[in-house]
């Protein structure tokens, strides 16, 4: 008989604690957080805002220092940002005098400093090319669309091969029909990959479609993990079946009442 292997654990956060000095004392965003994430997990983080979801997001990411606790990430400490760690953020940050394909390079490059020219860029060509951006290699930035900027990013995030994803609300700035164009495209991309995934979102049906588990953080000051949701959905998940099946809105009712409260 096949033996299913136990996924280890790729992210920890442990006694996590965020404090910003202020004249009256430390104002505490997060106090007491702790977080265990499975190897080729998908997680959403949700809240109220002024929780601290993207607080976490720039702690894990290595680019906002930890007050007390702990981050580890495939068994090591992080000490800063690290290439083992992508961000797509809300705004795709892209050099606009630069095409889709040098800015997806920049990282590449530093990551696979050791391949040749062409392999490096046969890697920035199957993820731009993944994301639907085949015909636009050699198309500058500043004169792709705002959708299109954010494929570009998911593009590079992905081409770094991170043992760990970090998606801040990525779709947030988009409309609603590039948002589920670009949700379809993640979704596609990440069943590809299994990249270890972490994503902080407002809206509970993207988080419902996404992931396998939906952290659920109270309101802040000193937030912590308030309730977790298994997303018990099969995959690879497809928008039609996902939202047709009836425990899509159990789960969205769940997420809903915890956040009333």
């Amino acid at each position: 008989m096949e033996t299913v292997t136990a996924k280890k654990t790729m992210l920890e956060c442990v006694n996590l604690k965020k404090a910003y000095p202020t004249p009256k004392g430390d104002f505490v965003v997060l106090e007491d957080f702790q977080l265990k994430i499975k190897e080729e997990e998908f997680i959403s983080i949700i809240g109220h805002s002024g929780c601290g979801k993207s607080t976490l997001l720039t702690m894990i990411a290595g680019l906002n220092d930890i007050t007390e606790g702990n981050i580890i990430v495939d068994a090591n400490r992080i000490q800063g940002a690290g290439p083992d760690r992508a961000v797509v953020f809300q705004s795709p940050s892209l050099f606009p005098w630069m095409t889709a394909m040098e800015n997806v390079m920049i990282g590449v490059k530093q990551v696979f400093a050791h391949g040749t020219k062409k392999q490096r860029e046969d890697i920035c060509k199957y993820y731009l090319d993944k994301v639907g951006l085949g015909d636009s290699f050699h198309q500058r930035a500043s004169s792709l669309s705002q959708g299109m900027q954010q494929r570009v990013g998911i593009a590079r995030a992905f081409a770094l091969k991170p043992k760990v994803l970090l998606l801040d609300e990525p779709f947030g700035m988009l409309d609603s029909m590039t948002r589920v164009e670009l949700q379809d495209v993640l979704i596609d991309v990440w069943a590809k990959e299994k990249i270890t995934a972490v994503m902080v979102t407002h809206d509970v049906d993207e988080a419902i479609l996404l992931s396998d588990r939906v952290i659920m953080m109270t309101g802040g000051p000193y937030a912590k993990v308030g309730d977790v949701a298994h997303i018990e959905i099969e995959r690879p998940r497809h928008r039609k079946t996902t939202i047709e099946d009836p425990r899509f809105y159990e789960y969205r009712q769940y997420l809903l009442n915890f956040l009333d409260h």
